[in-house]
């Protein structure tokens, strides 16, 4: 299982919210460089980005912190937040990222979505499934659709999608561990012998323990944010997940 910390961007800084809700804005460093560098330095090899004033705004917003990162390290970043349209999955890839999460554009435009697996293959394109009760839920996930979560996975599944995000929304920030019950729903029901699913779960991690949980529950890598931030999850412990799973 991979482990993906990810960095969260308000102007250029590292952040993180609660429940995406922004008006919990907490900034741990001015300098997503610096702490991309020590994700590094720890053997780490993946990194999510969130754009959060691109998810706000509905279009990409700090590429320029995106290609710093991409030039500087060598982590294969997936970066999310706001992608809307061609130009923004453009700017986005051109700026370093090696994969794109969509996910308010696969409810809202599924046509477009479509197109961009089409166009840069499943290896490129992330399923964004963010979820509050089982419900997908878009635009920085101040808005619940009513669409419910498994059959969504399931018909993008059917256009070719590998990769997915799976966040729960109830979780995310609070530190009170993932919702196990979810992934193992996720994967026993999207997983076939033709459909390979690669679930990457994120939200509230809060220990040590639940990487290696996840990991049995056959999920693909894991979306690390507050924990590390707040001292919960050591860049040591990190390290040494990485080697036994080597």
């Amino acid at each position: 299982m991979r482990i993906i910390p990810a960095i969260d961007i308000i102007e250029g800084k590292c952040v993180r919210l609660t429940k995406g809700d922004y008006s919990t804005q907490k900034t741990y460093n001015e300098n997503p460089l610096e702490v991309a560098k020590a994700y590094e330095d720890a053997g780490i090899d993946y990194l999510h980005v969130v754009d959060l004033d691109g998810a706000k705004s509905s279009r990409i917003i700090n590429y320029k912190t995106l290609e710093t990162l991409a030039t500087k390290t060598q982590l294969k970043i997936d970066f999310g937040g706001g992608l809307k349209s061609d130009d923004d999955l453009k700017i986005a890839f051109d700026c370093g990222a090696q994969q794109i999460t969509g996910g308010s554009i696969a409810v809202k435009n599924p046509e477009v979505f479509e197109q961009w697996i089409t166009k840069y293959g499943s290896e490129a394109i992330i399923l964004g499934a963010d979820a509050k009760n089982e419900k997908i839920a878009v635009s920085g996930w101040q808005e619940e659709s009513s669409e419910d979560l498994l059959p969504f996975i399931a018909k993008y599944q059917t256009k070719g999608i590998q990769y997915v995000i799976c966040t729960d929304i109830s979780k995310d920030g609070m530190l009170e561990g993932p919702n196990f019950d979810l992934y193992q729903k996720i994967l026993t029901e999207c997983n076939s012998a033709n459909e390979n699913l690669k679930l990457i779960a994120s939200g509230g991690i809060s220990n040590e323990k639940e990487l290696y949980q996840l990991a049995e529950l056959g999920c693909d890598g894991t979306i690390i944010g507050k924990a590390i931030y707040e001292g919960k999850i050591s860049l040591k412990q990190l390290e040494q997940f990485i080697m036994s799973h080597k």
